[in-house]
């Protein structure tokens, strides 16, 4: 599990190889290498990152890290905090799709798993009153498979299981109500 040391002088994140974190829009990754690399002709401190679901690598300077959001994987704890999220009754009210998704992808563009776990709660819900739109049926698969991650790796149980647990907690907040159809699996969570 990532640790949450941060480097005292620079505020960076310190990680160590094995550590998961979070890089948002891509999902959870693996840091499998801390060094330097040479970024356009100088030497920097960089993690090297496999995106889990993918076969997709990624180099981030150490430097950056705090600016693209990566971060730890939530601890148990704030584990309670997400499901008790998906459970509320609120959703997004907006009625303009293009606005709704926009919000919604800056939501997962910030990283918070609060915030996309907000996300997958309103576009579950939004589903029963109509169906999504195709862009939005996309952000909420991306929304769902993320929170089934980031919950899988906290909890030391597996993407199946975190994703019964996170099926169960929506389908309970929303009880009388047909389902809408469960989400595909995506090998590759970047949406742009």
């Amino acid at each position: 599990m990532a640790i949450k040391k941060t480097n005292e002088k620079t505020k960076e994140p310190k990680f160590k190889v094995g550590d998961y974190v979070v890089y948002p829009i891509h999902g959870v990754g693996e840091v499998t290498e801390v060094g330097k690399k040479v970024i356009l002709g100088k030497k920097k401190d960089c993690y090297i990152m496999e995106i889990q679901g993918s076969k997709m690598k990624v180099m981030i300077p150490v430097e950056r890290a705090v600016e693209v959001g990566i971060r730890s994987i939530i601890d148990k704890k704030e584990i309670k905090k997400v499901l008790t999220l998906l459970k509320k009754d609120e959703i997004d009210t907006e009625e303009d799709w293009k606005v709704r998704y926009q919000n919604n992808m800056n939501k997962i563009k910030s990283g918070s798993i609060f915030e996309v776990a907000d996300v997958c709660r309103n576009l579950y819900k939004r589903a029963y009153g109509k169906e999504l739109s195709i862009m939005e049926r996309k952000l909420y698969e991306s929304a769902y498979n993320l929170v089934k991650m980031e919950i899988a790796l906290s909890k030391g149980v597996s993407q199946e299981e975190a994703g019964n647990i996170v099926s169960d907690v929506l389908a309970a907040s929303v009880q009388g109500l047909a389902p809408p159809p469960p989400p595909k699996e995506e090998d590759d969570l970047d949406l742009e």
